[in-house]
C-alpha cells in the first residue's frame, strides 16, 4: 500500500507514537510522519505508508495552519502548559488593543528562536533531551527565518487569547506565545494547540486511529486515504513520449523535444511526470541550460 492517511493526532501522543500505532494497525513497516507535532497538540498529522514515504519531505515543506490558546501573565520553561512556571505577573493595565498589537506584530518574515524544549537536534541529540538531562546551559539557540502569513484573533477573554495562525514550516506557535508575553512584559505560554491544516490536509477530513483500524477491518482504507498523486496536485504536469519513459525512470535526463504535453512553464521547478497513457511516474525537476529545457527525475513511483 502506497497511501497517505490524514490522522487526527490525539493529545498525549508523540508523532512517533502515531507512526508506531499506524504501523501496527496496517501491518506495514514502511511508515513515516510528515513533521513533528507536540505531544500535547492535536489535529492534522499526515502519515505516509509504503512508497508514499518518498513525498514526506514535500508535504513537510507545505504551509501550516493552527488554532492556539495563549494565557497571559505566566511564563513556563517549555513555553506551554507542560512546563515549569518560571515567571508570573499580573496583567493589570494590559488592554485588548495591547494584545492585538503584540500578536499582529508577529506577522511577516521574522527570525524566531525555537523553544529549548523542542525536538530540534544539536550534534544528533534533541535539545529537549539535553535540557531534561540538566545540561540546558550547553544549548545555544540560534534563530530560524520563518514566515507568519496571517494571524486571526478569534477571541480575547483576558488572560486567555484564542487565535489562528497561518505560517511556513518550521514555525513554533509556542514561541509566538512566548514572544508576545515578552513584548507585553508580562509573560505568556501556550495552553492549547490544534493543527487545522497542512498543505492539502485539513482537520475536517482527518481520521482517528480507531477509525483507521475500523476501515482496515472493513477493507475501506483506500476511500479514507490520499494517493501520492493527490498530495502533489499543486505541481504542473508533463507527459513524456513512450521512448523516453524507461530512460527517464532509470534516472536519465529528457530534453523537451521528447515532451508530448503539459501545463508547465520554463519557470516551473517541479513537475508531475506521466506516460502517454497518463500513468503517473513521479516528480521531476525542470531545468534550462543553453536554451535547452530538460527534466530529470527526483522521485520515481513507477519502475522503468
Amino acid at each position: 500500500m502506497d497511501r497517505i492517511f490524514n490522522i487526527n493526532k490525539p493529545e498525549g501522543m508523540t508523532s512517533h507514537d502515531v507512526v508506531y500505532k499506524v504501523r501496527k494497525i496496517l501491518g506495514i513497516k514502511k511508515v513515516g510522519h510528515t513533521g513533528t507535532l507536540d505531544p500535547d497538540a492535536i489535529g492534522v498529522l499526515p502519515i505516509c505508508v509504503g512508497r508514499a514515504t518518498k513525498v514526506s519531505d514535500l508535504i513537510l515543506n507545505k504551509d501550516k495552519e493552527y488554532e492556539c490558546e495563549m494565557i497571559l501573565g505566566i511564563e513556563t520553561d517549555t513555553y506551554d502548559s507542560s512546563g515549569k512556571v518560571i515567571f508570573e505577573k499580573e496583567i493589570k493595565g494590559i488592554t485588548e488593543e495591547d494584545v492585538k498589537k503584540a500578536l499582529l506584530s508577529q506577522i511577516g518574515e521574522i527570525d524566531q528562536y525555537p523553544p529549548i524544549y523542542s525536538a530540534l537536534k544539536i550534534n544528533g541529540e534533541k535539545m529537549c533531551d539535553i535540557a531534561r538531562s540538566g545540561r540546558a546551559d550547553e544549548i545555544i539557540v540560534n534563530p530560524r527565518r520563518i514566515e507568519i502569513k496571517n494571524i486571526e484573533i478569534l477571541s480575547i477573554d483576558l488572560p486567555k487569547v484564542l487565535f489562528k495562525v497561518e505560517c511556513s514550516k518550521g514555525t513554533y506557535i509556542r514561541s509566538i506565545c512566548h514572544d508576545v508575553g515578552a513584548d507585553l512584559e508580562i509573560g505568556a505560554h501556550m495552553t492549547y494547540l490544534k493543527r487545522i491544516k497542512s498543505g492539502i490536509f485539513e482537520y475536517d477530513n482527518t481520521i482517528t486511529l480507531q477509525e483507521l483500524e475500523k476501515y482496515k477491518q472493513e477493507n475501506r482504507l483506500i476511500e479514507h486515504s490520499f494517493s501520492i498523486e493527490e498530495t502533489l496536485s499543486e505541481f504542473p504536469y508533463l507527459i513524456l513520449n513512450n521512448n523516453a519513459v524507461k530512460y527517464y525512470s532509470n534516472g536519465g535526463v529528457i530534453e523537451s523535444n521528447r515532451f508530448i504535453d503539459g501545463d508547465y512553464s520554463e519557470k516551473s521547478k517541479r513537475v508531475r511526470v506521466y506516460t502517454p497513457d497518463r500513468d503517473f511516474i513521479g516528480i521531476g525537476i525542470l531545468n534550462k541550460d543553453n536554451d535547452k529545457l530538460w527534466v530529470k527525475s527526483e522521485k520515481i513511483f513507477r519502475l522503468g
